[in-house]
């Protein structure tokens, strides 16, 4: 297992196109010059020992070395050991609406960027539940099982989108559905289920139903609602600039509304609460009351220890690419010229 410490100096890598740029125009001034001067013919008889290949070479062994030292300032560290660790927590599945209409805008930036930031920030807040992602629509597919791997879940998450799923519509249904087969551990007494939606639902048969089905498996569903009453078109776009807004079968642009009174609904039947998501800071910190009230139950998982720094091994790497970009020359050398492996001999 693999630990970067410091993200942030990888942005310094930046620095390499910009340095490739530069090399680039400089070689062609420095042509434009010569030819200037003189030919081909005389420039070679002036300075015979003129390298054509070693100044990029040189530059090559310098960007090595200069990444190798950001490697070195992100200091990697590898788990040496996995060990079994106890943990106490409780086992949370988000269920994610990523159908067309969280594409409205009338929370910023966008109904589904806001759904997905209100789930990320619940993360940060957790210490050692267990969690597990869902992401819906017409259907409900899942996308990361029950785990305490907090890393994989952001990352799933950041990748989910609303063209994601080729069944459109909203089933929340669905999800809840889905969401009963995720809790394996039968000894767990709080299992819990955030429906993160803007609450148009779509479902063919009675979402209650879902709702009456969990519950008996145990299930506490909250919902979080996101968006706004008064509703907003949902904008097509294309390469990020808005082409039209979506229109129903009689050319009228569809207004998408927050239906909080189904999320309350569900919320009440569920056990749970319905959580207004306009206010991020606020509804994370509601929720994270309500998870430290909950009986938290003993689970074994196994975990890396034991990091050690391997930032050594890179900044000594990085050293030795800049030592020989020092002391590489520029012009040809005696053993090189009798090589002579890039044709630069003079003409006779």
């Amino acid at each position: 297992m693999i630990q970067l410490e410091e993200k942030m100096y990888f942005y310094l890598l930046a620095i390499i196109p910009v340095m490739v740029l530069a090399f680039v125009f400089l070689q062609l001034w420095k042509r434009k010059t010569q030819n200037q001067f003189a030919d081909a013919r005389l420039l070679r008889k002036l300075a015979p020992d003129k390298s054509y290949f070693k100044s990029a070479l040189k530059l090559m062994l310098l960007l090595l070395g200069l990444t190798f030292l950001v490697l070195g300032l992100v200091n990697p560290k590898i788990g040496t050991k996995l060990e079994t660790v106890k943990r106490e927590g409780v086992d949370i599945v988000f269920a994610v609406d990523v159908s067309k209409s969280m594409l409205a805008e009338d929370i910023a930036p966008n109904r589904l960027e806001k759904a997905k930031r209100l789930v990320s920030e619940i993360i940060n807040q957790l210490a050692s539940d267990r969690i597990g992602i869902i992401a819906y629509a017409g259907q409900a597919y899942p996308q990361l099982p029950i785990t305490t791997d907090y890393g994989a879940a952001k990352m799933f998450l950041q990748s989910m989108n609303t063209n994601m799923l080729s069944s459109q519509g909203t089933a929340i249904n669905a999800a809840i559905d889905l969401a009963s087969t995720y809790y394996n551990d039968e000894e767990q007494t709080n299992r819990i289920l955030f429906i993160v939606s803007d609450g148009e639902d779509h479902s063919e048969r009675s979402t209650i139903d879902a709702v009456e089905y969990a519950t008996q498996n145990g299930i506490r569903i909250f919902t979080i609602g996101v968006g706004k009453a008064k509703g907003a078109p949902i904008p097509i776009k294309r390469n990020g600039v808005v082409e039209s807004l979506k229109k129903d079968n009689q050319g009228e642009v569809v207004i998408t509304r927050l239906n909080e009174t189904i999320l309350s609904e569900i919320a009440d039947e569920g056990n749970g609460e319905y959580i207004d998501g306009s206010n991020t800071e606020k509804a994370v910190e509601y929720i994270k009351e309500q998870l430290n009230q909950m009986d938290k139950k003993e689970f074994e998982a196994k975990q890396f220890a034991e990091y050690k720094d391997q930032f050594q091994w890179f900044l000594g790497i990085g050293l030795f690419f800049l030592f020989l970009d020092i002391f590489l020359l520029d012009r040809k050398t005696k053993w090189l010229k009798k090589l002579n492996l890039f044709n630069e001999h003079d003409d006779v």
